[in-house]
């Protein structure tokens, strides 16, 4: 999940300074070859694993956001809402391997977090499906037409700061595109494509446009917005009434802003963004995307289910988030040290913001 609303509109890329052209990396077989061949029994999902994750940290997020809107004393209400944001950023995270997953090897687990996840927090699969996959096609990671990438190493520096301040609002805009958008639009199909085309998305490219789905897709599309819908609703209608408390509702708008500001941070470190908007071949993408594995151990927090293989992700897009840490090690230990796949691995989250932030200035 590399993203923001695209209703939050991203900073417009600026011009970047002349720079010599980047050379253009080739795909390195051996490594392509390796990463695939080795990790072919680790293909399968675990349903035990997904269900029990999901649930726990769903379980933890929503009992810790109880606690933060009902016991008294700010320590312990930063606490709470603390445990909570990670825990709901953990669960949140699913909406990556929902995007990725084959139904039918995990019946009923759309539907799943759908029910505890992406409704409750505004946020249905919808957004990220039919999306995510756009990043992973081989013709449009980083160029213009890649619904998940700026390219944000070759942008002013204030940018960043920006780009990460502004998810702060996701969960009041969220509220807007559910209780008011959503409804309205049913009056005016003007504003209902709109919608499906702008605020649709989790996405952070200004320019990208969504498609309306078709078929089955739409069918469920339709189906979780009325519930989304419905439920902002009811948030807002139970708050005016004071069924919800505003001191509650306004914690749990906190926690859900820094399940984005978390989320987003993360996005800005999930890549270099150094492309300048010509196609990649598939080596130069995971060269372009960063994996921090062990012994680092924050990384589990801030790149959870899996994210923090981003890298190994787009070698293997299908491999499930369970088995991303034992494929690294196989891959890691059978290829030579002068090989791509190691040069993709950073040591945490400092260094990569600093790395991020330096290029900034160098593109100026």
């Amino acid at each position: 999940m590399e993203s923001s609303l695209t209703l939050l509109r991203s900073p417009a890329p600026a011009a970047a300074a002349a720079r010599t052209p980047r050379p253009r990396i080739a795909d390195d077989k051996a490594m392509l070859r390796a990463a695939a061949e080795l990790t072919r029994d680790l293909i399968a999902p675990r349903p035990g694993i997904y269900w029990a994750d999901l649930i726990a940290s769903a379980v933890i997020g929503y009992g810790a956001l109880a606690v933060a809107v009902t016991v008294q004393g700010t320590g312990w209400v930063v606490l709470a809402a603390v445990v909570s944001a990670l825990a709901l950023y953990r669960a949140l995270s699913f909406i990556h391997e929902v995007s990725h997953m084959k139904h039918s090897a995990l019946p009923r687990f759309r539907g799943g977090w759908n029910a505890l996840v992406g409704v409750p927090m505004l946020t249905p699969s919808f957004m990220y499906e039919g999306v995510h996959n756009l990043h992973h096609a081989k013709t449009r990671y980083g160029t213009s037409e890649d619904p998940e990438y700026l390219p944000l190493a070759l942008m002013k520096p204030w940018t960043l700061p920006a780009f990460v301040v502004i998810s702060a609002l996701a969960p009041i805009a969220l509220l807007i595109r559910y209780a008011i958008l959503t409804p309205v639009s049913l009056l005016s199909p003007k504003l209902r494509t709109t919608i499906v085309e702008r605020y649709s998305a989790l996405a952070i490219n200004p320019s990208f446009r969504r498609r309306a789905p078709e078929g089955e897709a739409k069918v469920l599309w339709n189906r979780v917005e009325i519930a989304a819908s419905l439920w902002a609703i009811a948030i807002v209608v139970l708050t005016a009434t004071g069924v919800f408390s505003l001191r509650g509702v306004l914690i749990a708008l906190a926690i859900g802003s820094g399940v984005a500001v978390v989320n987003q941070v993360r996005t800005l470190v999930a890549h270099l963004w150094e492309n300048d908007g010509e196609p990649m071949s598939v080596t130069a993408q995971y060269l372009d995307s960063v994996n921090v594995p062990p012994p680092a151990l924050l990384p589990a927090l801030w790149a959870p289910v899996g994210l923090r293989y981003h890298a190994l992700h787009h070698l293997l897009p299908s491999l499930p988030y369970h088995s991303l840490g034992e494929a690294h090690r196989r891959i890691t230990a059978a290829l030579e040290q002068d090989s791509p796949y190691h040069k993709a691995s950073y040591p945490g989250l400092p260094g990569l913001v600093n790395k991020i932030v330096r290029s900034t200035f160098v593109a100026r």
